[in-house]
């Protein structure tokens, strides 16, 4: 399964500039916030495949415009193809905006979601905006990450956490990576592809 993963930056060659023919073979897009409702609503429209996101702390028009034909996900799992994907959006608290949450208020909304889980035997792949505290972060209060997802890989130890929110220009898709306890944590600012098994048991 190859999954196209977008955050943060409109990319002309997924927008003004797109040809399908450079993103072969995409199963599933997933955004993981801060662009704009018509950037995804014209990458779902063009790659014709399911898009899900969540929303980033500078998505302000989401309730009002949301992206036509894409699924928000945060605080939600949904399956794709066999694979249980979560979603939990937003930042760190650091000005009362919107998509805005403290550690503590991040850690309920797991929480609450735990039943889920359990129900559906775990998570494959979290898709968030912030990252995890410590991975890929910074100490400004804008941009530091949730521990509570932290806590997460520990007791959940998905797959793949994807997140966005850390703007940082990558020479590579390894320089993108860090791995936490067997969970695979990826910055896909701008936009990066992952090529997964179809079955996550095997």
């Amino acid at each position: 399964m190859k999954i196209l993963t977008v955050s943060d930056v409109v990319v002309p060659a997924l927008y003004k500039e797109f040809d399908r023919t450079r993103f072969p073979d995409i199963d599933l897009v997933l955004a993981c916030g801060d662009l704009p409702p018509e950037y995804l609503a014209f990458i779902f429209h063009f790659m014709n495949v399911p898009l899900y996101y969540v929303k980033g702390n500078h998505d302000i028009r989401y309730n009002e415009n949301p992206p036509m034909g894409c699924m928000d996900i945060h605080g939600r799992i949904v399956k794709f193809k066999g694979l249980n994907i979560m979603g939990l959006g937003g930042s760190r608290w650091y000005n009362g905006g919107m998509n805005q949450y403290t550690d503590a208020q991040m850690r309920h909304i797991i929480r609450k979601m735990k039943l889920s889980i359990w129900w559906n035997k775990g998570v494959d792949i979290l898709i968030t905006h912030a990252p995890p505290r410590y991975i890929h972060d910074a100490e400004d209060r804008c941009h530091k990450g949730f521990d509570a997802f932290y806590t997460f890989i520990d007791k959940y130890k998905p797959s793949y956490l994807i997140h966005g929110h850390i703007h940082r220009q990558f020479d590579n898709t390894l320089d993108r990576l860090t791995v936490v306890n067997g969970t695979k944590v990826i910055n896909t600012y701008g936009y990066n592809i992952i090529e997964i098994n179809d079955d996550p048991s095997a």
